[in-house]
């Protein structure tokens, strides 16, 4: 199992009791007087036969104070979800902080920073290097929209695929449009489980699609990701406790859904909220705002003893990686990790979700580490305070260096990043003036040499995902989502190439 880090102090709390107890009874008041909007007829029968108050022309739920407080107190605080090699199981909940690479649409060019869409190559290069970091314990979505020459609508599932040959990390898979069936085929038949995400939609609607994929979670017993996206002063409210009252309330009421079907569902919840950008009418990817949004939402995910876990991070407005990627990500990483979130999705991202560089996913890996040693804290006992030591050492001319207990100390107390520039002056002249960028790009080719995933599929897996993929292909030919030219294009360039693994 792979053991993350163990936060051993209490979370940072923004939200007095008297706060908490206001948002939470301002979420009840949402779910109950405003409801939301579930376009399933099949969900409406099932809620409605809970106990909710279903208005079927609006296709509108209203929820009931009670059956929202049970189907919190059903939700499990902490749960394990195994992954393809054992020793990659995590245990998601509690103090334990574990960290997710960020996807993005397309790599970037290393010369220009220009967007611009991967090779096949690139994107199993991209899952190797995840693979291989350290302080990543899970695989995020994607982790790029795809590559070269794929239809847009099988981009995700060969993308899946290349993900589960070349990792045994514990997945999650891309937000679902149907092609959450094909991801459970393909987990199932190799092992292990993945989270299965469902994404509500601002302000205040669950999708049929998404609806469909919570049957399918249901049914599969795989852990759900309950998400909410909101932009604050767009599909949500400007101020931060009018979001964090709108996001709960959209991601409990799918936790009533589920925890009435199936009690003890495993799940966890977590909103992909950002601020307006006011000037320039995006969002405002990076911005400390949504790091107070987080840390709120994150104290009342707690409060209600449902790990919780944090997706947008990884977003910076930065396009390349630089100073402002880099304190974008390791303030709002920080502060996530500090109040209380379970899950942090960080490695890899660039701009907007747009964009996303195994370069990138390196430097993020000592950030990780770095607030994973900030989380282990002060170890205090007799040995580290080093009374005895203290006392034989003395005044100057002693000193530390050549004790035994400074060789037994320094490596456990330290964490040391790999990719950072730690020479002095004169050594850095003389070594060709290299940075951050130079000493990640020697760890990223190193990894690619040298690194190999730690449980290959065996023959009779690879052949399974392969009629998966086929299934798959047949299911959107048949509903008109790939054109003759896409698939005439898809059958030379990937399906018939001599690298294909899945044919």
């Amino acid at each position: 199992m792979l053991r993350g880090f163990t936060r051993k102090y209490r979370p940072l709390e923004i939200l007095t009791e008297e706060q908490v107890i206001a948002i939470h009874k301002a979420v009840l008041d949402v779910l109950r007087e405003t409801g939301l909007t579930f376009q399933s007829e099949r969900a409406l029968k099932d809620l409605e036969r809970h106990g909710c108050r279903v208005d079927y022309d609006q296709m509108r739920v209203r929820f009931p104070e009670y059956l929202v407080e049970e189907a919190i107190r059903r939700c499990p605080s902490s749960y394990r979800v195994k992954a393809r090699d054992p020793k990659n199981d995590i245990i998601l909940g509690g103090d334990t902080v574990y960290f997710m690479s960020f996807p993005g649409m397309q790599t970037v060019d290393l010369d220009t920073w220009e967007p611009r869409d991967p090779t096949k190559q690139e994107y199993e290069n991209m899952v190797r290097v995840l693979d291989a970091l350290p302080n990543l314990h899970a695989m995020g979505p994607y982790p790029y929209f795809g590559y070269e020459n794929v239809p847009p609508v099988m981009q995700v599932l060969e993308g899946s695929a290349i993900e589960i040959m070349s990792s045994t990390k514990v997945r999650l898979p891309p937000p679902p449009n149907d092609c959450d069936q094909f991801h459970i085929q393909m987990v199932k038949a190799t092992g292990g489980e993945c989270f299965l995400p469902v994404d509500a939609s601002a302000p205040l609607e669950w999708a049929d699609n998404q609806i469909r994929a919570a049957y399918r979670a249901l049914k599969a017993g795989f852990p759900m990701s309950i998400v909410q996206a909101t932009i604050l002063g767009g599909t949500g409210p400007a101020t931060i406790a009018g979001t964090v009252v709108h996001d709960l309330a959209s991601m409990l009421s799918m936790v009533v859904l589920v925890q009435m079907l199936r009690p003890g569902m495993r799940v966890h919840m977590g909103s992909f909220t950002l601020p307006m950008n006011m000037r320039r009418g995006v969002p405002g990817f990076g911005r400390i705002s949504r790091s107070l949004v987080k840390a709120a939402e994150n104290q009342m995910v707690r409060h209600y003893g449902i790990p919780t876990r944090d997706t947008d991070v990884g977003l910076v407005s930065a396009k390349k990686p630089d100073f402002q990627t880099g304190y974008e990500k390791a303030v709002n990483a920080l502060a996530s990790a500090l109040t209380g979130a379970n899950l942090i999705f960080m490695h890899g991202g660039l701009y907007g979700e747009m964009t996303a560089h195994p370069l990138q996913a390196v430097l993020d890996d000592d950030v990780a580490g770095m607030i994973g040693r900030f989380l282990e804290g002060v170890n205090v006992n007799d040995e580290t305070i080093a009374l005895e030591l203290i006392e034989e050492v003395g005044p100057i001319p002693g000193n530390y260096l050549k004790t035994a207990h400074t060789r037994q100390w320094w490596h456990r107390e330290q964490f040391i990043p790999r990719a950072a520039d730690d020479l002095t002056y004169p050594e850095w002249m003389q070594s060709g003036k290299k940075d951050c960028l130079d000493y990640a790009r020697g760890i990223m080719e190193e990894i690619l040499a040298s690194h190999k995933v730690s449980v290959p599929l065996t023959p009779g897996q690879g052949k399974e995902i392969g009629r998966i993929l086929k299934e798959a292909r047949e299911y959107y030919r048949g509903r008109g989502m790939i054109s003759d030219d896409e698939w005439r294009i898809y059958q030379e360039k990937v399906i018939k190439s001599p690298d294909y693994s899945f044919a």
